[in-house]
Protein backbone atom coordinates (compact mmCIF):
# COMPACT_ATOMS: atom_id res chain seq x y z
CA UNK A 1 0.00 0.00 0.00
CA UNK A 2 1.56 2.94 -1.00
CA UNK A 3 1.41 6.09 2.03
CA UNK A 4 3.81 8.46 0.89
CA UNK A 5 1.06 10.95 1.84
CA UNK A 6 0.82 10.12 5.14
CA UNK A 7 3.82 12.53 6.45
CA UNK A 8 2.37 15.57 4.98
CA UNK A 9 -1.02 14.35 6.29
CA UNK A 10 0.26 14.07 9.63
CA UNK A 11 1.48 18.13 9.48
CA UNK A 12 -1.29 19.06 7.40
CA UNK A 13 -3.87 17.69 10.34
CA UNK A 14 -1.44 18.37 13.37
CA UNK A 15 -4.00 19.55 16.11
CA UNK A 16 -0.89 21.44 17.79
CA UNK A 17 0.00 23.23 14.07
CA UNK A 18 0.96 26.93 14.97
CA UNK A 19 -1.90 28.70 13.37
CA UNK A 20 -3.94 29.47 16.21
CA UNK A 21 -6.27 27.05 16.37
CA UNK A 22 -5.89 26.57 20.72
CA UNK A 23 -6.86 30.26 21.21
CA UNK A 24 -10.37 29.25 20.34
CA UNK A 25 -13.52 26.87 21.83
CA UNK A 26 -15.40 27.27 19.12
CA UNK A 27 -18.40 28.18 21.34
CA UNK A 28 -17.99 25.31 24.06
CA UNK A 29 -16.36 28.21 26.69
CA UNK A 30 -20.08 29.84 26.50
CA UNK A 31 -21.38 25.71 27.24
CA UNK A 32 -19.21 25.36 30.13
CA UNK A 33 -19.70 28.32 31.87
CA UNK A 34 -23.86 27.54 31.70
CA UNK A 35 -22.99 24.19 32.97
CA UNK A 36 -24.67 22.52 30.02
CA UNK A 37 -20.62 20.81 29.37
CA UNK A 38 -19.33 20.20 33.46
CA UNK A 39 -18.21 16.35 33.26
CA UNK A 40 -16.62 13.53 31.05
CA UNK A 41 -19.85 12.13 29.98
CA UNK A 42 -21.42 15.91 28.73
CA UNK A 43 -18.20 16.75 27.19
CA UNK A 44 -17.87 13.45 25.02
CA UNK A 45 -21.80 14.23 24.16
CA UNK A 46 -21.04 18.08 23.17
CA UNK A 47 -18.06 16.78 20.91
CA UNK A 48 -19.97 13.79 19.30
CA UNK A 49 -23.00 16.08 18.96
CA UNK A 50 -20.46 18.84 17.60
CA UNK A 51 -19.07 16.09 14.87
CA UNK A 52 -21.97 14.44 13.81
CA UNK A 53 -24.64 17.06 13.52
CA UNK A 54 -22.40 20.67 12.61
CA UNK A 55 -18.99 19.70 11.37
CA UNK A 56 -19.94 16.84 8.95
CA UNK A 57 -22.56 19.16 7.17
CA UNK A 58 -20.55 22.28 7.25
CA UNK A 59 -16.57 22.21 7.49
CA UNK A 60 -16.71 18.99 6.41
CA UNK A 61 -18.41 18.82 3.71
CA UNK A 62 -16.58 22.18 2.48
CA UNK A 63 -12.93 20.29 2.78
CA UNK A 64 -14.57 17.30 0.68
CA UNK A 65 -15.91 19.98 -1.91
CA UNK A 66 -12.75 22.30 -1.76
CA UNK A 67 -10.48 18.53 -2.57
CA UNK A 68 -13.02 18.00 -5.48
CA UNK A 69 -12.79 21.34 -6.58
CA UNK A 70 -9.09 21.60 -6.40
CA UNK A 71 -8.87 17.97 -8.21
CA UNK A 72 -11.13 20.00 -11.36
CA UNK A 73 -8.62 22.47 -11.48
CA UNK A 74 -11.77 25.00 -10.62
CA UNK A 75 -11.16 28.27 -8.93
CA UNK A 76 -14.59 29.70 -9.21
CA UNK A 77 -16.02 26.86 -7.77
CA UNK A 78 -13.17 27.33 -5.28
CA UNK A 79 -14.51 30.87 -4.38
CA UNK A 80 -17.61 30.19 -4.79
CA UNK A 81 -17.30 27.55 -2.02
CA UNK A 82 -15.21 29.87 0.42
CA UNK A 83 -18.02 32.30 -0.19
CA UNK A 84 -20.73 30.17 0.80
CA UNK A 85 -19.13 28.70 3.67
CA UNK A 86 -18.52 32.50 4.91
CA UNK A 87 -22.41 33.02 4.34
CA UNK A 88 -23.11 30.04 7.27
CA UNK A 89 -20.82 31.15 9.45
CA UNK A 90 -23.16 33.75 11.55
CA UNK A 91 -21.68 34.50 15.11
CA UNK A 92 -18.26 36.92 14.23
CA UNK A 93 -15.82 35.19 16.13
CA UNK A 94 -16.53 32.06 14.35
CA UNK A 95 -16.31 33.15 10.87
CA UNK A 96 -13.40 35.36 11.84
CA UNK A 97 -11.56 32.81 13.53
CA UNK A 98 -12.31 30.42 10.62
CA UNK A 99 -10.43 33.35 8.06
CA UNK A 100 -7.36 33.49 10.21
CA UNK A 101 -6.40 29.94 10.62
CA UNK A 102 -6.90 29.36 6.66
CA UNK A 103 -4.53 32.30 6.16
CA UNK A 104 -1.97 30.79 8.75
CA UNK A 105 -2.40 27.38 7.53
CA UNK A 106 -1.59 28.40 3.74
CA UNK A 107 1.66 30.78 5.09
CA UNK A 108 2.80 27.59 6.50
CA UNK A 109 2.26 25.34 3.49
CA UNK A 110 3.75 27.56 1.01
CA UNK A 111 7.22 27.43 2.85
CA UNK A 112 7.05 23.71 1.49
CA UNK A 113 5.98 23.92 -1.94
CA UNK A 114 4.71 26.75 -4.24
CA UNK A 115 1.31 25.46 -6.25
CA UNK A 116 -0.39 27.80 -8.99
CA UNK A 117 -3.64 26.63 -7.75
CA UNK A 118 -2.91 27.65 -4.36
CA UNK A 119 -1.36 30.73 -5.59
CA UNK A 120 -3.94 31.84 -7.64
CA UNK A 121 -6.63 31.41 -4.51
CA UNK A 122 -3.94 33.57 -2.55
CA UNK A 123 -4.44 36.30 -5.26
CA UNK A 124 -8.28 35.93 -4.81
CA UNK A 125 -8.04 36.35 -1.08
CA UNK A 126 -5.58 39.45 -1.53
CA UNK A 127 -8.27 41.19 -4.12
CA UNK A 128 -10.90 40.25 -1.34
CA UNK A 129 -12.57 37.80 -3.62
CA UNK A 130 -12.14 34.88 -0.94
CA UNK A 131 -12.07 35.00 2.61
CA UNK A 132 -9.62 32.24 3.24
CA UNK A 133 -11.78 29.55 5.33
CA UNK A 134 -9.56 27.15 6.56
CA UNK A 135 -11.63 24.12 5.65
CA UNK A 136 -11.30 25.64 2.53
CA UNK A 137 -8.00 26.00 2.65
CA UNK A 138 -7.76 22.31 3.88
CA UNK A 139 -9.20 20.61 1.60
CA UNK A 140 -7.66 22.41 -1.29
CA UNK A 141 -4.19 21.52 0.59
CA UNK A 142 -4.78 17.77 0.88
CA UNK A 143 -5.45 17.20 -2.99
CA UNK A 144 -2.17 19.56 -3.75
CA UNK A 145 -0.18 16.90 -1.09
CA UNK A 146 -1.80 14.01 -2.91
CA UNK A 147 -3.91 12.97 0.28
CA UNK A 148 -6.40 10.60 -0.68
CA UNK A 149 -10.08 11.95 0.42
CA UNK A 150 -10.81 9.65 2.78
CA UNK A 151 -7.77 9.59 4.82
CA UNK A 152 -8.14 13.57 4.46
CA UNK A 153 -11.49 13.86 5.47
CA UNK A 154 -10.59 11.27 8.79
CA UNK A 155 -7.19 13.87 9.59
CA UNK A 156 -9.97 17.20 9.59
CA UNK A 157 -12.20 15.39 11.88
CA UNK A 158 -9.31 13.97 14.21
CA UNK A 159 -7.82 17.76 14.65
CA UNK A 160 -11.18 19.13 15.21
CA UNK A 161 -12.80 15.85 17.52
CA UNK A 162 -8.87 16.55 19.43
CA UNK A 163 -8.99 19.90 19.93
CA UNK A 164 -12.31 19.99 20.94
CA UNK A 165 -11.62 17.64 23.54
CA UNK A 166 -8.56 19.72 24.57
CA UNK A 167 -10.77 22.91 25.54
CA UNK A 168 -13.12 20.88 27.71
CA UNK A 169 -9.85 19.25 29.29
CA UNK A 170 -9.10 22.98 30.28
CA UNK A 171 -12.42 24.21 30.29
CA UNK A 172 -14.55 21.96 32.26
CA UNK A 173 -12.28 21.05 34.21
CA UNK A 174 -11.36 17.42 33.16
CA UNK A 175 -8.09 14.86 33.62
CA UNK A 176 -5.96 14.23 30.97
CA UNK A 177 -6.97 10.25 31.21
CA UNK A 178 -10.74 11.42 30.60
CA UNK A 179 -9.82 13.21 27.40
CA UNK A 180 -8.28 10.52 25.73
CA UNK A 181 -11.03 8.24 27.01
CA UNK A 182 -13.10 10.54 24.71
CA UNK A 183 -10.90 10.25 21.99
CA UNK A 184 -10.82 6.60 21.50
CA UNK A 185 -14.58 6.44 22.43
CA UNK A 186 -14.85 8.79 19.27
CA UNK A 187 -12.50 6.64 17.04
CA UNK A 188 -15.90 4.75 15.41
CA UNK A 189 -18.03 7.93 15.18
CA UNK A 190 -15.14 9.18 12.70
CA UNK A 191 -14.69 6.94 10.94
CA UNK A 192 -18.51 6.48 10.86
CA UNK A 193 -18.76 10.40 9.65
CA UNK A 194 -15.95 10.28 7.06
CA UNK A 195 -18.01 7.50 5.06
CA UNK A 196 -21.22 10.03 5.51
CA UNK A 197 -19.17 13.25 4.79
CA UNK A 198 -18.73 11.67 1.10
CA UNK A 199 -22.25 10.41 0.12
CA UNK A 200 -23.92 13.75 2.01
CA UNK A 201 -26.60 15.47 -0.24
CA UNK A 202 -25.30 18.48 -1.56
CA UNK A 203 -28.41 20.37 -0.63
CA UNK A 204 -27.50 19.39 3.25
CA UNK A 205 -24.03 21.46 3.23
CA UNK A 206 -24.51 24.26 5.67
CA UNK A 207 -26.95 23.17 7.53
CA UNK A 208 -27.96 25.24 10.42
CA UNK A 209 -27.12 24.96 14.19
CA UNK A 210 -28.97 27.46 15.83
CA UNK A 211 -28.31 26.77 19.27
CA UNK A 212 -24.41 26.72 18.46
CA UNK A 213 -24.61 29.62 16.59
CA UNK A 214 -26.29 31.56 19.73
CA UNK A 215 -23.76 30.13 22.00
CA UNK A 216 -20.84 31.24 19.87
CA UNK A 217 -22.63 35.03 19.84
CA UNK A 218 -23.30 34.62 23.42
CA UNK A 219 -19.30 33.88 24.02
CA UNK A 220 -18.85 37.78 22.51
CA UNK A 221 -20.49 38.87 26.27
CA UNK A 222 -19.18 36.55 28.18
CA UNK A 223 -17.96 37.94 32.14
CA UNK A 224 -14.80 35.89 31.31
CA UNK A 225 -13.01 34.20 28.69
CA UNK A 226 -9.85 32.42 28.26
CA UNK A 227 -11.02 31.92 24.21
CA UNK A 228 -11.46 34.38 21.21
CA UNK A 229 -14.37 32.14 20.19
Amino acid sequence: MNISFLSGLLHLADPTLPIGGYTHSNGLETYVQERIVHNVETAREFVQNMLQYNVKFNDGSFVKLAYEAAEKEDLQAILALDNECNAVKCPKEIRQASQKLGLRLIKIFKRRESFPFMEAFEKAIRNKEANSHYCIVFGVYAYLMEIPLYEALLGFYYTSVAGMITNAVKLVPLGQLDGQDILFALYPVMEKTVWETMELDRDMVGLCNTAFDIRCMQHERLYSRLYMS
